[in-house]
């Protein structure tokens, strides 16, 4: 468990970080572009720890009902937030809120699979 919390947040400031270069990069080009990718990171990032919490605390109560619950109660915020970018701006903002949404979660995902593959 302590790689797990050592890459929890490892991965998430490594995040934080890339979404800040990022939204910084593209703010000369477009302001949109870039306040969609700063919110898809930073939203991103909450959305990630938060579904680790909520794995925390399925593993140690054994409740599915409050992880289903919590998951659709997230899901729904996030989406507004999506929606709201979207319909205040240009529609393409969506893609670059997604992609700064959906990056952290798979950044996790890569540095757990390099991890597991090299403790096998």
């Amino acid at each position: 468990m302590t790689h797990y919390y050592r890459y929890k947040w490892s991965v998430a400031l490594k995040c934080a970080g890339a979404g800040t270069a990022l939204a910084l990069l593209v703010l000369p080009w477009n302001r949109y572009a870039s306040l969609a990718i700063g919110l898809g990171f930073a939203c991103g990032i909450a959305n990630t720890l938060a579904i680790m919490r909520g794995s925390e605390r399925l593993a140690e109560a054994g409740n599915p009902v409050v992880f289903g619950l919590s998951s659709l109660l997230r899901l729904a915020g996030f989406s507004i937030v999506a929606a709201a970018l979207a319909a205040r701006g240009p529609w393409w903002s969506l893609g670059p809120f997604l992609a700064g949404f959906f990056f952290p979660l798979a950044a996790y995902v890569w540095v757990a699979s390099r991890e597991i593959r090299q403790t096998d």
